[in-house]
């Protein structure tokens, strides 16, 4: 009992890291109608950045969130002024294309700075533990969980308690009618793009703690997020959280129960048989193609 215990609050933690990440993809989905194939290439670019941060100048890696977030914000907004934005009304097929190609250019460019060696960011608790009662709780595991769900928490106040939120859910439910209101959507989609890359990068950060990574981690983790988005439903945050949830502990319980190497595949079932039922997700709704095309 003290196992499943121990193994179901890691899979809470992680999941706090997965649904992070997530919650980035799915809003800018939700607005914009874009599938950004290059959020993961983003999440391993932070934790790049992190790893800069604490080998070359000491800041706690997951203190440098503090700085790594408004950095990716910045590269966030420029790549959807530069990039996205001449395609913001464009098939979805095209940016998909379009964030793929800048997936591939983020990795090459992150292969020439640090080299495609796996680095692991290992700071001074990353071999400690927490002891409460009987379960063992690694401090690094505690302390990601913990940034992800107060970095995600103040997404959502963002969202719902300011009038940048407000703004945003507008120009989701309705753009023309947003316009009509004074509402400049093009601003607020790059406010939306940028927002979705800085949970990325603030996810990252957290990563870079929990895992060695490489240039090319980024397609493992693409996957994993879209998978997650999936399962709790295109566009849905609270559906992102849901899914994260599920995927999380269903690859923490896998690996302690089953075996390792399942633990990247027994996700993905559960995610195959919800979809054979709900094809829109936990938490999604049917998407018509006239919306998609408007």
């Amino acid at each position: 009992m003290t196992e499943l215990l121990q193994n179901l609050i890691l899979g809470l933690l992680l999941s706090g890291v997965y649904a992070l990440a997530a919650a980035g993809l799915t809003l800018i989905f939700g607005v914009m109608r874009v599938i950004n194939i290059a959020h993961g290439a983003f999440l391993i670019l932070s934790a790049y950045i992190t790893y800069a941060l604490w080998n070359g100048l000491g800041i706690d890696p997951l203190l440098s969130i503090l700085i790594t977030t408004p950095v990716v914000f910045a590269l966030g907004w420029l790549t959807y002024r530069t990039v996205v934005s001449p395609l913001r009304n464009a098939p979805m097929a095209s940016t998909v294309l379009l964030t793929f190609g800048l997936a591939l250019v983020l990795e090459a460019a992150m292969g020439t700075i640090w080299g495609n060696d796996s680095i692991t960011i290992r700071p001074a608790y990353a071999d400690q533990s927490f002891l409460v009662g009987s379960l063992f709780l690694p401090k690094s595991q505690v302390y990601g969980g913990a940034v992800a769900v107060l970095v995600l928490v103040t997404l959502w106040l963002v969202l719902t308690k300011t009038w940048l939120g407000r703004s945003i859910r507008a120009a989701a439910v309705n753009p023309s009618g947003a316009q009509l209101v004074g509402i400049k959507v093009a601003s607020v989609g790059a406010l939306v793009f940028a927002l979705g890359i800085a949970a990325a990068g603030a996810g990252g950060a957290i990563v870079g703690v929990m895992y060695p990574f490489v240039p090319g981690a980024h397609y493992q983790w693409i996957a994993r997020l879209l998978a997650i988005v999936v399962l709790g439903g295109m566009g849905s945050m609270g559906g992102a959280v849901l899914g994260a949830l599920m995927f999380g502990v269903a690859e923490t319980l896998t690996s302690a129960y089953v075996s390792p190497s399942w633990a990247t595949a027994v996700p993905y079932l559960i995610v195959f048989a919800v979809l054979l039922f709900r094809p829109q997700g936990l938490l999604g709704s049917r998407l018509r193609e006239d919306a998609v095309a408007a």
